[in-house]
């Protein structure tokens, strides 16, 4: 038999690599073929050519990302999560002989979001594997993925144009006719313009592939031009998570009408595009629209009745709406009411929408900073970007966090926006530009700056806390394990927060552990007698050195066993600070475990404390809880510190030719017997 496998992890780090070397044992124990694609951090590596997937007897992917299953159409396909892969590879090589042929009658794709697969069809999955998560939640996560490049590069160039070329003026906030930053600011402006569409589009492209993507974009584009169903604003990106769920099911739809074979040929390139793209647009049009150029319309009248009322709750419903669908319909409704006042002399009313305006990007950017494990790498990114928009009046940089966690961010978004609108409305903020954010108080267009900023500093504390504690809540719910507290650390020292994504624990319900650093902690050595003599051999390109080797470690418990690693790898001269090393690989547990299994732990940090990459490894004889994948206590402990400079491709690679070399069941034995220093390093001198 011959085999086929793709294994890939969100990080494409450790598991990665892990599952590709257990299931390759496994098939060489059973006396199988197999070749393994690993789609790793550091790209994809003995990818899969047609002619393998030709001669294969069937396709395992071990995944918890998106993998392109579109080459494996005819072919038998089990998908299962990575930690599948490692746990049980054995029966996976079993069931993958009687798993559904992917593309055949009666299987719709792979519920695979946004990798070409088709979504919609039945995927096998290993026993204790847990299912893949839902076709709706991995397409809607595909058009965030793509959409957010969009956001940022429009809202910063926006911003950055704003900022270095613009004035305020009586029509609002301005940039010179024909200047250099007015160009800068059209393009950020197509950026923005073109967000949408990609939303819409790829979250169709999730669930039916390619033919679905032109009418998921051009359903954007349509959701999103409010002048093609006469309203004053498009339906932003809630129509644009309406559009691409419905291009894709319609595409879906299209797909299982049976067709002369003539005709099969042209369907997904040109009949399925023109018809699903034909019959959305239409609908959208005459149908989905004009319902909301009725809610703009009526919508300005009813807030126009209440401008006699009280000015807190004028403010507060103003600020309701302005973050309800941050450029959508109820938005801009909001926003052009008060706009529309400021010619009367009324400038209270967009003085509430001013400071209710950024408080949706400043708040989520604010919650990825108070709460950061509980976001990824790429959200955190997001926010900081956000935080920028949000100083500029930018309400689109929390569109992506909306449209990830709609049910969490958009109360959060309108609770504070409503707390900011109705301080603004009790101080009688007054604002004279047709804008919003701390720039226009900045530029002198504000009256009553001081209870401005503390209506935008107001709603963006009630938006962060309350997005964090709605995603609390939520993950608790779904069983995962509670958020863990932060690491103490002494008044006054700073902390380097390592921001890598989780490693480990990708499996749901994986262990997560926390190590808290006591308050005050002690000096950690730089200095070891006979420590010279140990420094001649030396493996990863020179990192580990005999230096940076223990062969027994003392400590019994992780947070011990972490400060007797940094101290060990200071005495290499390469660790600055020791103590803040120990800090940053705290704040690296707390994402969750480094422990692998297999009795392997690998803790690293990225952080300045060092100057140079090193790498430390120890042995612990009686082993050490770090909470594993597979409940083993580690073992065998390698510990990675690189400088935030060099922690890109070369801290992966360091990874990568880890993870790979210990899934060696015989390296793994002969690196516990070894005798001494010399002995170890003879034994690691084999990682390539």
């Amino acid at each position: 038999m011959q085999l086929l496998a793709v294994t890939a992890c969100p990080t494409g780090i450790a598991h990665t690599y892990m599952a590709a070397e257990k299931l390759a044992q496994a098939a060489d124990a059973l006396g199988v073929e197999i070749k393994v694609e690993t789609q790793g951090s550091i790209g994809a590596e003995n990818v899969l050519s047609d002619n393998d997937v030709k001669h294969a007897d069937g396709i395992i992917i071990a995944a918890d990302k998106d993998v392109d299953r579109s080459r494996f159409v005819g072919k038998r396909v089990l998908a299962v999560g990575v930690a599948e892969g490692i746990r049980h590879p054995e029966r996976l090589i079993e069931q993958v002989q009687s798993a559904p042929v992917h593309g055949a009658a009666g299987a719709a794709g792979a519920a695979d979001g946004g990798s070409g697969g088709g979504a919609g069809e039945p995927v096998a999955t290993g026993g204790g594997a847990g299912r893949e998560r839902s076709v709706a939640y991995k397409a809607l996560m595909n058009g965030v993925s793509y959409m957010i490049p969009f956001v940022v590069v429009g809202g910063l160039l926006i911003a950055i144009s704003l900022a270095l070329g613009g004035h305020a003026t009586p029509e609002g906030y301005a940039i010179p006719e024909g200047s250099f930053w007015e160009s800068v600011f059209k393009i950020g402006e197509i950026g923005f313009q073109l967000m949408v569409p990609i939303l819409s589009g790829y979250i169709a492209y999730a669930i039916a592939d390619r033919p679905a993507l032109v009418p998921g974009m051009i359903g954007g584009w349509i959701a999103n031009t409010g002048a093609l169903y006469d309203s004053e604003a498009g339906a932003g990106f809630i129509g644009a998570i309406v559009t691409g769920f419905l291009a894709g099911y319609l595409v879906l739809w299209i797909k299982k009408v049976k067709v002369p074979k003539f005709a099969q040929p042209i369907m997904p390139i040109i009949v399925i595009p023109i018809v699903a793209t034909s019959a959305l647009g239409l609908f959208f049009i005459y149908v989905i629209g004009k319902p909301i150029a009725w809610v703009f319309e009526h919508l300005t009248s009813w807030l126009s009745g209440m401008t006699g009322t009280s000015a807190i709750l004028l403010g507060a419903i103003l600020g309701l709406m302005i973050a309800f669908d941050m450029g959508g319909p109820v938005n801009k409704t909001a926003f052009l009411f008060g706009a529309g006042l400021i010619a009367t002399g009324n400038q209270t009313v967009m003085g509430m929408c001013a400071a209710a305006i950024p408080v949706m990007p400043l708040g989520q950017g604010l919650a990825t900073l108070i709460r950061r494990k509980l976001y990824s790498e790429q959200e955190r990114e997001t926010g900081m970007a956000a935080l920028f928009m949000g100083f500029f009046g930018i309400s689109e940089g929390a569109i992506p966090f909306a449209a990830a966690r709609p049910a969490q961010v958009i109360p959060a978004n309108m609770l504070g926006g409503a707390v900011a609108g109705a301080l603004a409305g009790l101080a009688s903020v007054k604002d004279a530009v047709p804008h919003g954010g701390p720039i226009v108080a900045v530029l002198g267009a504000v009256g009553g700056v001081p209870m401005f900023f503390l209506a935008i500093a107001a709603g963006t504390v009630v938006t962060a806390i309350t997005t964090n504690a709605l995603i609390s809540i939520k993950e608790r719910g779904a069983g995962r394990a509670p958020a863990m507290p932060p690491v103490p650390v002494p008044a006054g020292v700073p902390v380097t927060t390592v921001a890598e994504p989780v490693l480990a624990g990708v499996g749901a319900g994986s262990a997560r552990t926390s190590v808290p650093a006591p308050p005050t902690a002690p000096a950690v050595p730089t200095a070891e007698p006979g420590n010279e003599a140990k420094a001649e051999a030396e493996v990863l390109s020179g990192y580990l050195t005999g230096q940076t080797v223990k062969v027994r470690l003392d400590a019994r418990e992780k947070d011990a066993a972490i400060r007797e690693m940094a101290a060990m790898l200071a005495t290499t001269g390469r660790v600055a600070d020791p103590e803040e090393l120990v800090r940053a690989a705290f704040a690296r547990e707390e994402q969750g475990t480094t422990g692998l299994g297999e009795e392997i732990a690998i803790p690293h940090a990225k952080t300045d404390a060092v100057t140079a990459p090193v790498v430390g490894f120890a042995r612990s004889a009686e082993g050490v809880e770090w909470g594993s994948l597979d409940g083993t206590k580690a073992r065998l402990i390698f510990m990675i510190t690189v400088p935030e400079a060099a922690a890109g491709d070369e801290h992966l690679r360091i990874l990568a030719m880890l993870s790979r070399k210990l899934m060696d069941a015989d390296f793994r034995e002969r690196l516990m017997a070894a005798p001494d220093e010399p002995a170890v390093m003879t034994v690691l001198a084999e990682i390539q």
